[in-house]
């Protein structure tokens, strides 16, 4: 794995075997960064290129200007791909990175070969009169309150994440890995991420159109892989069988996952790479891959 600057981004690159494999260009989660998805690009086992940049105002790309907003963070996986002369891919996302690469895939038809979508992309209707801000941090709960935490060492930062009931027993080093990346300030250290990035990015999750409609409008196959369990492990997760009812796209419910453990766990990052590389039309093994966009 190395790591580029293109434009105002920190990309990830976990680059295949063969120099002409496919490529899969990956947009993490809302308060997350690119090596969240470290454990998937493992699992490809180097049969496809998986790019992954920090997104705008996140970890190595905090510096990046604004504006923020998921159309700005789809227009940046399409000058990603630009900037290293790839001229297409795979789109995937994770949670507000599932609503970042079907937009994507909308605005940048050429550039995509099909998509992958896990644990987001499908909004619902907000409730007349609620306060966007207000349902923003009801939905993410403790993911915001860390936005507004410092942690007197790095230590401090690994304990708090391995007591989170979502990663508990969960335990690696990509996760450390990861969750480390996000880390600003040379003690006491916080997040990355700036909250007026998270704000504005959430709301538009929460409440715009385009953001909503672009599900309903991929211009190549997809599929949307979701967990039963939710951001804090509790039962309910984001999406359940009734919610997706009357989707076009094809769903996969990844059993024993959480939001969470559904991209960085064994249990749900192999599901995700074999999807990946069915996506990227590469013959892999097991039935779950060969059926991944049918």
């Amino acid at each position: 794995m190395g790591s580029v600057r293109v434009n105002d981004l920190l990309v990830h690159v976990w680059p295949a075997a063969e120099p002409d494999a496919p490529v899969a260009v990956a947009a993490h989660g809302i308060t997350a960064n690119g090596l969240a998805w470290a454990r998937v690009a493992q699992l490809l086992e180097k049969r496809v290129t998986l790019v992954a940049p920090d997104l705008r105002g996140r970890a190595g790309s905090r510096a990046a200007p604004g504006p923020y907003g998921i159309r700005r963070h789809a227009d940046d996986m399409a000058a990603v791909l630009d900037g290293l002369g790839l001229a297409r891919a795979v789109f995937v996302g994770h949670s507000m990175g599932a609503y970042v690469a079907a937009v994507a895939a909308v605005r940048h038809p050429a550039l995509v070969s099909a998509v992958v979508l896990i644990d987001g992309g499908l909004s619902f209707p907000v409730p007349a009169g609620v306060d966007g801000d207000a349902l923003l941090h009801a939905v993410l709960g403790p993911a915001m309150a860390r936005l507004e935490m410092s942690f007197p060492d790095r230590e401090a930062y690994r304990r708090y994440w391995q007591a989170h009931p979502a990663l508990t027993g969960h335990w690696a080093p990509w996760v450390d890995d990861y969750i480390q990346h996000d880390l600003v300030g040379e003690g006491p250290y916080r997040s990355s991420c700036v909250v007026e990035a998270v704000r504005v990015d959430g709301g538009q999750v929460l409440a715009n159109a385009e953001v909503h409609s672009a599900i309903h409008q991929l211009p190549v196959p997809g599929v949307l892989l979701w967990a039963p369990r939710g951001l804090q492990n509790e039962e309910q997760g984001l999406y359940d069988e009734q919610r997706l009812r009357g989707l076009a796209l094809p769903t996969v419910r990844v059993a024993d996952t959480n939001h969470y453990t559904l991209l960085l766990d064994d249990a749900g990052a192999s599901v995700v790479a074999e999807h990946i590389i069915a996506a990227a039309q590469v013959k892999a093994a097991g039935p779950a891959a060969e059926s991944a966009l049918s």
